[in-house]
């Protein structure tokens, strides 16, 4: 299976590349660009490093959130095109068990946190399970004294929205772990992963059904509300 993976729900999005779940070719950029302005381009990249035609792909990979709206929109755009482009399925995936994915072999619970506005996070917590992380909570949106409060020592927290739940953990002492910030933002290979995996096991969908998890409304729906 030839599977493409798309990354954009957080700054730091990305493609990769994957020939029966072994990763052939990655791009990250951790830089404040718009996905629109970049993503196919870094596609089309990496397409071409890799001697890889677009027509040959079986299946392609999304993380569908939480993350940023706008970023969510156009890797969901971009990974519907292709789709229904290349007649092929669509494996989503939610960007909390991608970052989380990123620690396997944790020896301690793994809470993944990603920075949302109006002074929240997403998170949710995992635990190795031996083949994969198995998600303990719902995917959440809370301030951060919320998300913090709910975590028990020990525990490994990591994501962007760590820095915003710091000054709430210090009640943990030596339980709390950071992660290494390199695992701040998910990956696109691990989406890639964790897509395979779905699409081995049958969870593939069309490209019509394909639909981001925004968990909150965006600031537009809530001005309307307000309105």
């Amino acid at each position: 299976m030839r599977l493409l993976a798309l990354e954009t729900a957080t700054l730091a999005g990305g493609a990769a590349l994957l020939d029966d779940g072994r990763l052939i070719g990655e791009s990250r950029l951790n830089i404040a660009l718009t996905h629109s302005e970049r993503l196919m381009a870094v596609v089309d990249r990496l397409l071409q490093d890799c001697g890889w035609d677009a027509t040959s792909l079986d299946a392609l990979a999304v993380s569908i959130g939480p993350g940023s709206f706008t970023g969510l929109r156009v890797g969901a755009a971009t990974a519907k095109g292709l789709a229904l482009a290349l007649e092929i399925e669509v494996a989503p995936v939610p960007t909390l068990d991608a970052l989380a994915a990123t620690l396997p072999f944790a020896d301690a619970p793994v809470c993944a946190i990603l920075a949302a506005r109006r002074d929240e996070v997403y998170c949710s917590l995992y635990r190795w399970t031996g083949a994969a992380m198995a998600r303990e909570w719902d995917y959440l949106a809370l301030p951060p004294a919320e998300a913090a409060a709910r975590l028990e020592a020990p525990v490994i927290v990591l994501g962007d929205g760590v820095a915003a739940c710091r000054p709430h953990l210090g009640r943990l002492g030596a339980g709390l772990r950071e992660a290494d910030p390199v695992h701040s933002v998910p990956s696109p290979a691990v989406v890639g992963a964790l897509g395979h995996a779905i699409l081995a096991a049958g969870g593939g969908i069309p490209a019509e059904r394909l639909a981001p998890l925004y968990l909150r409304p965006s600031e537009a729906e809530l001005r309307a509300r307000h309105a």
